[in-house]
């Protein structure tokens, strides 16, 4: 049975055949390189940053590279010696050319002063063997009528990604480059006459606390089902593609098509009842208005929809990438995190699953350098409590969420759990509390919304519903339904 390293070879060799060249390598570097650190105390720290055992191209080579990282997770000192003696322990001694390869390696080292330039080219070559490599796989797969086409691309864009993300990795930064690069942000924030500095979420009250959602966050938006996280997060992606810098948002929806969002968002911004629209039921004023005010100014937004049901987050990466670069996207949200699949690997629980997609959201905000929002669905315990308003602990199937997010906040209406008033008496009609439970660069609080559910639309607060509000009754754009509870819950 063949190895994974063996295919590798086999794959490379068939395309030195195909294509009449050689494989890039630079074999004398890489003995060089091996030589060097066996002779230079701290010579393999330096190389450890940039190579792994698998970018050498000869076999023997990799072998050798294995057997000093190994030497070096066990704090022993890498020689000659030791290193033939690791060799020795692993059975690989005599595969590599015995103790007199390993003693030709250092013969030809004169310095290792250039030994991190030759380790950079060591690892060009390696670069270029792969992109070979998923070349010659790319063509193969071409000739499969089996295979989807843009399944295809995913998967070469997979690979490419994970070739720069595993090997290119980036280097540390003196205090005094940070310090230049911080300067001038903090003059550029003092000389920029506009009070937000990342992207608006279109309400006054928010903004104050946020500061707009800033590059490289990964904001979490939760609450029970049916409470409206859909409805929000549409208004946050409209307002910040209609607001007059009209940043680009990417929406991907996991739970809804992109036709059943596009109704939403018309429905907030023509404010015609959301129902009237998917039913196609409008007078004639409401067509036009809908044309007017909807459909027009819509046309103009740079909203990016993506409703691929089971997306997983390597498929989301590549997709998100590709956006940035195409359309430079400021803002992603995902409906809702719970649906995305993770890495795929045997073995992990849904836990686990959840943990890796929550920290590869996070890297992928830092990369692109923009906000991403996901929703998430909290667990039932809240509805085993009395008190019914969102904490962290209760952030379904995983802690990591709550790690690894910048910023949680919890959507609550109160009358989902039929509590019609405050504890002052006041009615909590259309009432909607975003609270901020954790936030890494500012206050926590709570914000406090109107729900006009029925045209999908979220307000700043300013006093509760009239009783008589047709929004609230039977043929509005949501109405009541009896839940095994006894409570209510709504359909929008």
């Amino acid at each position: 049975m063949r190895t994974k390293k063996q295919n590798e070879r086999k794959e490379l060799d068939l395309a030195s055949l195909v294509y009449g060249k050689v494989p890039p390598q630079a074999r004398d570097l890489e003995e060089v390189v091996l030589g060097a650190i066996m002779l230079e105390k701290g010579a393999f720290d330096t190389v450890s940053e940039i190579l792994k055992p698998h970018c050498f191209y000869t076999e023997a080579n990799q072998m050798i590279y294995a057997a000093m990282l190994s030497l070096q997770q066990k704090s022993q000192p890498i020689d000659i010696l030791t290193v033939v003696e690791e060799l020795k322990l692993r059975g690989e001694l005599e595969m590599v050319g015995g103790p007199f390869y390993i003693t030709r390696l250092t013969n030809s080292v004169v310095s290792a002063a250039n030994i991190e330039a030759h380790s950079r080219i060591i690892l060009q070559k390696y670069i270029k063997r792969e992109t070979i490599r998923i070349g010659g796989e790319m063509v193969n797969d071409g000739f499969e009528d089996t295979l989807d086409a843009f399944d295809l691309l995913d998967e070469a864009e997979n690979k490419l990604f994970e070739i720069t993300n595993n090997r290119l990795r980036k280097e540390f930064s003196s205090i005094d480059t940070v310090l230049v690069k911080t300067v001038q942000r903090m003059e550029h924030l003092r000389s920029n006459t506009e009070d937000l500095s990342g992207v608006p979420s279109g309400y006054l009250s928010l903004d104050r606390i946020t500061n707009g959602w800033q590059p490289s966050d990964l904001i979490i938006l939760a609450a029970r089902p049916a409470v409206g996280k859909t409805a929000f997060a549409l208004n946050l992606a409209r307002n910040a593609a209609m607001a007059y810098k009209k940043t680009p948002v990417a929406f991907f929806s996991l739970e809804m098509s992109d036709t059943q969002l596009v109704q939403r968002i018309l429905s907030a911004e023509s404010e015609i009842w959301l129902e009237k629209i998917s039913r196609g039921r409008m007078e004639d004023n409401e067509h036009a208005k809908l044309y007017a005010k909807g459909v027009t100014r819509l046309a103009q937004a740079p909203i990016f929809i993506d409703d691929t049901p089971a997306l997983n987050v390597f498929e989301l990466r590549a997709k998100a990438r590709r956006l940035k670069n195409k359309h430079s996207i400021g803002m992603i949200i995902i409906d809702y995190l719970q649906l995305m699949s993770g890495s795929g690997q045997k073995g992990q629980n849904r836990e686990q699953e959840i943990s890796t997609i929550s920290r590869n959201l996070k890297t992928l905000a830092k990369e692109l350098m923009i906000p991403i929002i996901a929703l998430s669905q909290l667990s039932r315990a809240v509805e085993n409590r009395q008190e019914k308003q969102p904490q962290l602990s209760d952030l379904r199937e995983s802690g990591a969420i709550e790690q690894d997010a910048d910023m949680v906040m919890f959507l609550y209406r109160p009358e989902y759990y039929d509590i019609k008033s405050d504890a002052q008496g006041e009615s909590t009609k259309g009432l909607t509390e975003v609270k901020i439970a954790k936030n890494r660069h500012g206050a926590l609080d709570t914000v406090q919304f109107k729900a006009l559910l029925h045209i999908q639309k979220f307000v700043e607060w300013d006093g509760p519903l009239p009783a008589s509000d047709q929004s609230t009754q039977q043929g509005g754009g949501w109405r009541p339904v009896q839940s095994g509870s006894g409570n209510e819950e709504y359909n929008f």
